[in-house]
């Protein structure tokens, strides 16, 4: 049932839950309503009949103000007014309290003399105020009146030109004028407040329904864009994938470019260059003791020492240029190996602390590993003459931090690509392009650091280079 409820639109469970609350809201302010209606036509006509009773009672009640009864004549009196006036018609009983609660009179004589009870109605009455209610009654109640349902009034009787209250008077009346206009009153109530409750209803479930329908069509657009969302999603997972893949070949062309010309200059102009070398040479030592043979070595020694340093110079590019197998060396060996070069080419010493775990890593961290150390210990040869150099590798299972320190002049970080510091650029692409960060922490006299970190974990396939 619960979920037969939650499947059905809001509108549908509006209207589920409102109308019943709705009728059982309306069923008890009517009630309540046509109760209210009753109560103040019970009190207006006990009113109007309160004063017209006491316009005839009152005269033949002010012997009460000298004493404790009333005398035989106005008791006659007040029976004749009961039987032979229009007044006893309009009412059905009558009783004269006095305000200790005696009766002096009553239409039963049987009740005359007795003493009763105070009740709210007499009390009322007793204060100066008039008080009616319906009355349920049975045929032998302590008044002694026979009708089963009533009016029951009290008012007061006040003694002539001083207002004192000297007695109460109860009278009964047939309750059919008051259910006659209780009744046309209660329909008319209910009629009108149900046709409000209604009103209402309908136009809170028009509201409701209209919001139920645009929730539902935005719920439905909603759904659409999420699911557009997640193919967008999963073509730009593909895209980003595509994107690293791309990446990673590029970083292994590039590297398969500096190998080759690595290879190129080697085997290309080196050669070449080392067999003018030794042209040159056996030239100069075949040229004869003469002067004018001694002028022309002269003028060949000067292109002999120009070759040599040309094929000095290329060696040294084809070296830099082309990294070692790589491939089977773990991430401390490459770092070791990659400090022990720089200080065999360099003459200078290096303070290596590498904490890395020996944990596999693709080609492209191993590559991205050797150029950062090989760039960064250049640069610190190059600007702080390698003044206190310091490598730190470290990290864990998932990431690894390369920093490069020395204790050179410092420079602005802002400022290297105005200098045409390409060296820095291209170790932050690398770095970047590897999925890393690169950061470089400078001031002048303070020296400089290089920081760069790189994520071990990866799903891609490992290069082949």
């Amino acid at each position: 049932m619960k979920t037969f409820f939650f499947r059905l639109s809001l509108s549908q469970q509006f209207m589920l839950l409102s109308f019943p609350i709705l009728l059982a809201g309306t069923l008890f302010i009517g009630r309540w309503i046509g109760q209210q209606v009753e109560d103040s036509v019970v009190h207006r006509v006990g009113g109007v009949t309160a004063l017209y009773v006491d316009s005839f009672i009152a005269p033949h009640a002010q012997a009460l103000l000298r004493s404790d009864d009333l005398p035989e004549s106005d008791k006659d009196a007040l029976t004749a007014l009961l039987n032979n006036t229009a007044l006893g018609k309009r009412i059905a009983g009558l009783k004269i309290w006095r305000p200790d609660g005696m009766v002096v009179y009553s239409n039963e004589p049987g009740q005359i003399g007795q003493r009763f009870e105070l009740e709210d109605g007499l009390i009322a009455a007793l204060r100066g105020e008039i008080y009616s209610e319906i009355s349920e009654r049975i045929e032998t109640t302590k008044h002694g009146q026979p009708l089963p349902r009533v009016i029951e009034t009290y008012t007061p009787i006040r003694a002539d030109r001083q207002g004192k209250i000297i007695a109460v008077a109860e009278f009964y009346q047939h309750p059919e004028e008051v259910d006659r206009e209780a009744g046309v009153a209660q329909r008319q109530s209910w009629m009108t407040f149900a046709a409000t409750m209604l009103t209402i209803y309908l136009a809170l479930f028009a509201v409701v329904r209209r919001g139920s329908e645009t929730i539902v069509r935005q719920q439905r657009d909603l759904s659409e864009k999420v699911a557009q969302l997640t193919a967008l999603n999963a073509q730009n997972s593909l895209l980003h994938q595509r994107v690293k893949r791309a990446a990673e070949r590029a970083t292994a062309l590039n590297e398969n470019f500096l190998q080759r010309l690595s290879a190129d200059l080697h085997d290309g102009p080196g050669q070449d260059l080392g067999f003018a070398l030794m042209q040159l040479k056996t030239v100069d030592s075949t040229c004869p003791g003469t002067s004018g043979d001694k002028c022309a070595a002269g003028n060949l020694e000067p292109v002999r020492v120009a070759v040599q340093s040309a094929l000095t110079d290329l060696r040294a590019i084809s070296a830099d240029l082309q990294l070692p197998d790589i491939r089977h060396l773990s991430l401390p060996e490459l770092a070791a190996r990659s400090v022990r070069d720089y200080e065999t080419k360099t003459a200078s010493k290096v303070q290596l602390d590498c904490t890395v775990p020996d944990v596999a890593a693709s080609m492209r961290v191993k590559i991205t590993l050797c150029r950062v150390l090989q760039e960064s210990l250049a640069n610190v040869y190059r600007h702080a003459h390698g003044k206190n150099a310091r490598v730190k590798v470290s990290g864990d299972a998932e990431t690894l931090v390369i920093e490069v320190k020395d204790d050179g002049p410092g420079f602005q970080p802002g400022n290297s690509r105005r200098h045409g510091r390409l060296g820095l650029a291209g170790m932050r692409e690398r770095v970047e392009v590897a999925g890393g960060t690169f950061t470089i922490q400078s001031a002048a006299g303070q020296g400089t650091t290089v920081r760069a970190t790189l994520p071990l974990t990866t799903n891609e396939e490992e290069l082949h280079v």
